[in-house]
């Protein structure tokens, strides 16, 4: 090959299957409640709405299915998931614990780069608050939590989020940027990537504990309404 040829371009990130483009479609009217909690996913239907087989909605509805998107019940099939107050309380206590120590361990652990790129990240969130559209929102929200676990090298608490990511998109979609929480969701991030800038770490798990919950309490009534809470 000639010297002065240019290189090819590296390819960053594979192109998504048909069967990804399927599941982030599905996934995303479900988190934003284009399909109730309760409803049923049928497979003709959807296989007109989306232009494709049986097959990939039948491997879409088992993949919703193990991030606790859909449930599948004897004699009715799949529907989406429910969920009620107990069940959102345990996702955020967990969230509470794996965040806010990755939170403090990046804070004592940072390298020169992060701060910028976690700013950048923050910067992100605050561009896609208004838009429309919930993934954009969702993905820039996932990308700033993701960049705190792999700075405190925190990876396998990150793969323990990621299982439960669809069903803490669902509950980031009802309280991120609703006006009914003691704080915007956009300044609890900023409270957070402060802290942890600070080099601060027992200010970073504050900051994750009041941001946790400021949402809890919000998605709690938002629950309740919903009348998904058995709790009295």
């Amino acid at each position: 090959m000639a010297a002065d040829k240019p290189t090819l371009q590296k390819i960053e990130k594979a192109p998504q299957t048909l069967r990804d483009m399927v599941q982030s479609r599905m996934r995303d009217a479900i988190i934003s409640g284009h399909f109730a909690p309760g409803d049923r996913l049928v497979e003709r239907p959807l296989c007109e709405q989306l232009g494709v087989s049986r097959t990939v909605i039948r491997e879409t509805i088992r993949y919703l299915e193990a991030e606790g998107l859909v449930d599948i019940l004897p004699n009715k099939g799949p529907i989406v998931a429910t969920l009620n107050w107990d069940q959102a309380k345990q996702i955020y206590d967990i969230r509470r614990q794996l965040e806010s120590s990755a939170a403090a361990a990046a804070a004592e652990r940072q390298s020169p780069a992060f701060g910028p790129r976690l700013s950048a990240a923050v910067d992100q969130v605050g561009a896609k608050m208004s838009d429309t559209h919930w993934s954009d929102l969702l993905q820039a929200t996932t990308r700033f939590y993701a960049l705190i676990f792999e700075e405190a090298g925190h990876d396998i608490a990150w793969d323990v989020v990621q299982r439960l990511n669809g069903r803490i998109s669902r509950l980031r979609a009802l309280t991120l940027s609703t006006r009914d929480r003691a704080q915007p969701g956009i300044r609890h991030i900023h409270a957070i990537r402060d802290a942890i800038l600070s080099g601060d770490g027992a200010a970073a798990r504050s900051a994750v504990d009041t941001h946790i919950s400021d949402a809890a309490q919000t998605a709690r009534r938002f629950l309740q309404d919903d009348g998904t809470d058995p709790s009295p």
